[in-house]
């Protein structure tokens, strides 16, 4: 087995690990550092996703890291803007509270029915997409001494929008699989 096909998971922990430095530059200020290291991050999962299906480099352990990866550095970003004032504090709530339904969703369901089989939806994926824009348009605003309060507004309200949208369909949707799984299980055929 080829050392090489750790390298997706190695960003993932990567990514995890660079929560610190950048909320410590946010709340220095150091807002070029920190459009520099975010931007790293950000292309670091595109390339982790790129590396584990361009050469069959997937393990369930990257499945697990990837989102985890990416929800801790965009959870711990939003919750340090909105601490220095640079988000509105409820759509950092907003953005943080669907991301802790999603985990209890998940957890529950593999609890009850085992792991929970499935991929990120395209609403999802799209939603993850406005957050990473919108946070580094603020980080670099800032980082260029830029007033762009008009692109900050228009991704604010879709990261509003795909947030709420991309909540209501996870829980819609994982509500209707553990539905089946419940009946599965009554049937007499536990799901794995």
């Amino acid at each position: 087995m080829s050392i090489l096909r750790f390298i997706p998971n190695s960003l993932c922990v990567l990514r995890m690990l660079m929560l610190v430095p950048v909320v410590w530059l946010l709340v220095n200020q150091q807002f070029a550092v920190t459009l520099w290291m975010f931007a790293f991050a950000a292309a670091s999962d595109g390339l982790d996703g790129f590396l584990a299906k361009r050469f069959g480099w997937t393990s369930q352990l990257g499945k697990v890291l990837d989102p985890l990866a990416d929800k801790i550095l965009l959870v711990g970003v939003f919750a340090t803007l909105a601490f220095i004032g640079l988000v509105p504090m409820w759509l950092a709530v907003t953005a943080v509270a669907r991301d802790l339904i999603i985990t209890a969703g998940a957890l529950s369901y593999y609890a009850l029915y085992g792991y929970p089989h499935g991929q990120p939806t395209v609403i999802s994926k799209l939603n993850t997409l406005c957050q990473v824009v919108f946070l580094l348009v603020i980080i670099a605003a800032r980082a260029l001494g830029e007033n762009w309060d008009t692109a900050v507004t228009i991704l604010g309200a879709l990261v509003l929008l795909t947030t709420v949208v991309s909540g209501l369909d996870y829980v819609i949707t994982w509500s209707h699989k553990a539905a089946h799984a419940a009946r599965q299980r009554r049937a007499g055929s536990v799901p794995q």
